[in-house]
């Protein structure tokens, strides 16, 4: 058997395999069957997401933290944004923010916090509060005026979902493993940022007023997103986990702001009003990090 023979041998098993893991699809009777697994394939889905290896302190030779903006309008980062739209597809497609919103919710997600420190930790209702506006209509006041109450119609409620979060933020650690002699990156968390759910009550205001929702600790986090998958629009038999898709950056992010002598300060603080000059600083820090490793095995 030559060697060409078996590399395709293992690649259509594997591909085989993907595919009956999937949704059951290709051995469902009725569509009711479709995305039912089997019980083998669920001890074959039974997995955990690779853990972190420990890395002792002495072994960090270089390290600098970095906050890094998704643009959710660029077509490589469409994996974080859809699915928006969830009634003509299975339970298992969800958007980046609906599971996390959903594990929140459910308590598989604890450490929510209000800033990218970590300092100020958030409860469900403190996400509420944000995630939703309440507005009382002219008939509600003119009702309470006059009875002292206000009946549930008369009560606009407005909730942010996953089509109006325009942007993620994330934050890690870009540090040099001197064990190992390579770069490598740890991401600790991610914020989805949306305008205020005010804004969806008075669209014809033009309100701009971008917010921090959350800032989910990402460690604790990985065995939700594990669970969850993103399409691969390259094979859709192979469903790419978020866990996965963030850890090996998957993404376009572009770098708002480093840890710095002056107290972590933003590139919009020394750079005003220049869009282009902002994103022209956003690659030199990109650069001067991928230089420490070129550097690191120049003599």
């Amino acid at each position: 058997m030559t060697l060409k023979n078996v590399v395709l041998g293992v690649f259509g098993l594997t591909m085989a395999v993907a595919t009956q893991a999937q949704v059951n699809i290709l051995n469902a009777d009725t569509p009711e069957e479709i995305g039912q697994k089997t019980e083998a394939q669920i001890a074959y889905d039974n997995d955990e997401p690779l853990p972190y290896g420990y890395v002792d302190e002495r072994d960090v030779l270089w390290s600098k933290t970095t906050w890094e903006i998704i643009d959710l309008d660029e077509r490589v980062n469409f994996p974080l944004y859809y699915p928006i739209d969830t009634n003509n597809i299975g339970a298992e497609r969800r958007s980046l923010y609906d599971v996390l919103v959903k594990n929140i919710k459910n308590g598989e997600i604890d450490h929510v916090y209000a800033d990218s420190y970590f300092t100020e930790k958030r409860t469900l209702d403190d996400l509420s509060a944000s995630m939703m506006y309440s507005d009382t209509t002219d008939l509600g006041i003119e009702q309470y005026n006059a009875e002292g109450r206000v009946d549930e119609q008369y009560i606009r409620k407005f909730t942010l979902d996953a089509g109006d979060i325009e942007e993620w933020r994330v934050r890690g650690l870009w540090y040099l493993d001197k064990r190992q002699g390579e770069l490598k990156y740890r991401l600790l968390g991610i914020c989805p940022v949306a305008n205020e759910a005010r804004s969806k009550a008075f669209p014809d205001d033009n309100i701009d007023s971008k917010v921090e929702l959350f800032w989910v600790w990402y460690p604790d986090a990985r065995e939700a997103l594990h669970e969850a998958k993103a399409f691969n629009r390259k094979n859709t038999s192979q469903p790419i986990s978020y866990d996965h898709l963030l850890n090996s950056r998957r993404f376009n992010g572009l770098i708002y702001k480093e840890d710095n002598v002056q107290g972590d300060r933003g590139v919009r603080d020394y750079i005003n009003d220049n869009a282009l000059m902002q994103l022209l600083e956003s690659d030199r820090i990109k650069e001067q990090i991928r230089n420490i490793e070129i550097d690191l095995w120049n003599y």
